[in-house]
């Protein structure tokens, strides 16, 4: 029996011994993939250069949504004449203005991410070497990426002046603090970016991309940078190269009915050359989020609420942004516009209070804005899936209109345009109003060159509120 121990014993004892040798570590073993994707997995399929571009179209998300109450709205529509507000901001007053001021930062923050991840895709781009079979698709998403950082590089210059240029994927800390800009470097590589992407997008897409970026967009932002260009160097020439850029739209047109520019159900029709593709999270969007959080709730919307008191808006000490004195005495009566434009607050409207009175002679009203609200769409938690239209082909003629003025062009040309405008609006209405009118193509000489100042709006920065 005491044998039989001794035998079990040293047969455990050397099963234990011989482990090691049967089960030692194999290297393999310890070569686990990571738990999630990373850059070195990225890039092996088409499908990957198409998620990547699809990443930089995200990033638009953070200049037009919500953003926890502190949307970037504000520096985009209060510096202008055609909006206001009782409450307090710098970008209406410009006092106050700080370096820190919050809106700044974030803005800037998400410029710079747009145009790192665009420069990502285009040096995989550059580095890409028979994984994309499909005819056109390298060029494709070459031009959209460049595109988009042409579009921001525009934005940091309108906002900033000066801003670095960054063209390449910084990958060294060495690098990590470019210098700023000088003299209009922002606007010439949104310039060049422009071009080349005009050169390398397509016409159109299949009706399942409908909203990408097209050649149409391309020659339509380079024209409109061009023309900002040429509005602080006085360059002439620029203003010839943007008529040219604009005569190469072929597809777009202004659409018959002026209020489908702000509907929900009409998006990206035939007036539209670029927008911002507002929509919901596939779960249930959370609007306090932000869009790189997570794909199931991160927010994909776009945001109104400002306009009309959503429960939501507290910003701007709880007030609306609301039509300016100014722009209400540009209306014609009969104009069909206002009904898409402007829209009355009753006073008995629980949210009276939040909209500041303005006194025409004996009377006093209070006025809202319509846009992206009369014809909207609202999504999860009052954000918005009424796409911000950021260009549009009624934009184009205003600024060919201005390009032609400034450049010494015929003055009956460039009334021409405008009265496309004119006459688009007074048939938006069944039965077609009387007003606004077309502006004799004899207009004066002083006339014409003021409309011209007028039409082009505050140096280009946004469209004119009746195009």
């Amino acid at each position: 029996m005491k044998a039989r121990k001794i035998f079990i014993i040293l047969s455990l004892a050397a099963g234990l011994i011989s482990l090691p040798i049967i089960h030692s570590c194999d290297p393999s073993h310890l070569d686990l993939k990571p738990g999630t994707e990373t850059e070195a997995m990225m890039f092996q399929s088409e499908e990957d250069f198409v998620g990547a571009i699809i990443g930089v179209y995200a990033k638009l998300t953070d200049f037009y949504y919500f953003h926890a109450n502190d949307p970037t709205h504000p520096m985009w529509l209060l510096p202008g004449d055609d909006a206001t507000t009782a409450g307090t901001s710098p970008f209406e007053s410009f006092s106050g203005m700080q370096p820190g001021q919050g809106l700044l930062g974030q803005y800037w923050t998400a410029a710079y991410q747009l145009i790192n991840r665009a420069n990502v895709v285009l040096q995989k781009i550059a580095e890409e070497n028979g994984i994309i079979k499909t005819p056109g698709l390298k060029d494709n998403i070459k031009g959209e990426a460049l595109f988009l950082r042409g579009w921001a590089f525009f934005g940091l210059y309108n906002f900033f002046g000066t801003a670095p240029v960054i063209t390449e994927r910084i990958s060294s800390l060495k690098d990590i603090y470019p210098p700023s800009s000088t003299g209009t470097q922002l606007l010439d590589q949104a310039i060049a970016d422009f071009q080349e992407a005009a050169e390398l997008l397509p016409v159109s897409y299949p009706q399942n991309q409908i909203g990408r970026i097209t050649k149409d967009a391309a020659n339509g932002m380079l024209g409109k940078t061009l023309v900002f260009r040429a509005c602080y160097t006085k360059n002439t020439a620029d203003y010839t190269a943007a008529i040219t850029a604009f005569n190469k739209i072929t597809t777009r047109h202004l659409v018959a009915d002026f209020g489908a520019n702000f509907d929900a159900n009409n998006e990206n029709n035939e007036e539209s050359l670029f927008e911002f593709q507002a929509s919901n999270a596939p779960s249930f969007e959370n609007i306090w989020l932000w869009n790189d959080f997570d794909i199931a709730i991160g927010p994909m919307s776009s945001y109104w609420g400002f306009f009309y008191g959503a429960w939501s808006w507290w910003n701007l000490d709880n007030m609306c942004i609301v039509p300016s004195k100014k722009l209400l005495m540009k209306f014609e009566q009969g104009d069909p516009r206002v009904i898409e434009t402007l829209d009355t607050i009753a006073p008995d409207n629980g949210n009276a209070y939040r909209y500041p009175p303005m006194v025409f002679g004996s009377d006093t009203i209070k006025v809202a804005f319509a846009k992206y609200v009369k014809r909207g769409k609202e999504g999860d938690v009052t954000s918005s899936v009424d796409n911000p239209r950021i260009l549009r082909y009624a934009d184009v003629l205003l600024l060919k209109a201005e390009a032609i003025l400034k450049s010494g062009g015929s003055k009956a040309d460039a009334i021409a345009l405008v009265n496309q405008i004119r006459e688009r609006a007074r048939n938006s209405a069944s039965p077609a109003s009387a007003v606004p009118a077309d502006h004799p193509l004899s207009e004066t000489d002083h006339y014409a060159m003021d409309y011209g100042r007028k039409i082009s709006g505050a140096l280009c920065r946004r469209r004119n509120p009746l195009a």
